[in-house]
């Protein structure tokens, strides 16, 4: 049996023609998303990911937003749907389709549509040993807070970074302040022991992993502050990682091709990623850091 999906109200083939051409998200990325981890056909803080979409569709003016509970529901049959044991709902909200032009368009019914994949983590050496990452001039929107599918930039990017052989790239603002990555969070341990990052304003996307792992790291005890770095305290960090739906807790080993501490994950690190894949129902993930 294919893949399905949920297009407004139908469960379709993954490929079957389901949205217009004209639909307001293919052609301006007027639509908000969220990506939510499942593991054994369980969306993983879904809660969470769903006041999150509610907050960038209010912040766009896309109002009402789809009702929690027929999310929720549709969430549940389409896992059904795609048994998978890791995976990712993927749920996308546009304005809706209406003949191109740029103010809203009246009279026209949002579009939801929710996809499962499958979602293979980070390879175990890359959580073992690190990964290397990539800086790249902050040249996104102001607004980066609301989860919107306009990701250019993010791909130009993150583009970049492969062709370099890196996993990711990392935001620099002009003034030197780190941001984020293309698809994570960014944390730091910093020369004071510290674990650090970037406070969760219009600057970055306030990841659902990052709040996640910043109540993990309050729970053990461990120092932490929501506040922001520059490029020269995380190459002189003692750890780096990086957080995310994808990501998981990944260890940042090179920037730039400048070691970061000693090139390997650090306690924190450890103790953050083996204590995010218990809370996340995958506590086999974490036996590399044992």
């Amino acid at each position: 049996m294919g893949r399905v999906a949920w297009v407004d109200g139908r469960f379709v083939r993954l490929g079957e023609p389901a949205v217009g051409l004209e639909d307001r998200g293919y052609q301006f990325g007027d639509g908000v998303y969220e990506m939510v981890k499942v593991v054994e056909g369980i969306a993983r803080d879904l809660d969470r990911h769903l006041a999150r979409l509610e907050r960038s569709l209010a912040e766009i003016r896309l109002a009402p937003p789809p009702r929690r509970d027929l999310l929720r529901a549709v969430a549940a049959e389409l896992l059904r749907r795609n048994p998978l044991r890791l995976a990712t709902l993927y749920i996308q909200v546009t304005r809706g389709e209406a003949p191109r032009a740029h103010p809203f368009p009246k009279g026209v019914h949002p579009r939801t549509v929710m996809v499962v994949r499958r979602l293979v983590p980070p390879s175990e050496r890359d959580r073992a040993e690190g990964v290397a990452v990539l800086t790249a001039p902050e040249i996104r929107w102001a607004r980066r807070d609301i989860k919107t599918v306009n990701l250019l930039a993010n791909v130009l990017a993150r583009q970049r970074a492969a062709e370099a052989g890196c996993r990711e790239a990392v935001f620099v603002e002009a003034d030197g302040t780190v941001t984020e990555a293309s698809a994570a969070n960014l944390f730091i341990v910093d020369e004071a022991g510290v674990l650090r990052t970037h406070p969760a304003d219009e600057r970055i996307l306030p990841g659902i992993t990052r709040a996640v792992v910043l109540e993990l790291a309050r729970a053990h005890g461990l120092p932490v502050e929501e506040r922001a770095f520059t490029l020269e305290e995380l190459l002189r960090a003692r750890e780096a990682f990086l957080t995310g739906t994808t990501s998981f807790v990944l260890p940042v080993a090179t920037v730039d091709g400048r070691v970061i501490g000693n090139g390997r994950p650090g306690e924190v690190t450890r103790t953050l990623g083996r204590a995010y894949c218990e809370h996340s129902g995958i506590p086999e993930l974490a036996r590399v850091w044992a």
